[in-house]
């Protein structure tokens, strides 16, 4: 066994918990974004975008 076939081993072992860290940043950035957007939506803003979109499909639908 060459010193290059025992270092890629090595390498091999300790890149296990990567995916697992990958998944965790993931879920962290995904629990903030549908915290940042509750906050936006359930708010003054969120009621005008809500209430501007549905005026908007009634009119594009003859209805508004």
């Amino acid at each position: 066994m060459t010193m290059r076939d025992t270092s890629l081993r090595g390498r091999r072992l300790d890149d296990r918990g990567v995916t697992t860290a990958e998944y965790a940043v993931a879920t962290a950035a995904g629990a903030g974004f549908a915290g940042l957007l509750y906050k936006l939506l359930s708010g003054g803003f969120g009621d005008r975008l809500i209430k501007t979109l549905f005026d908007h499909v009634l009119n594009l639908l003859g209805l508004g």
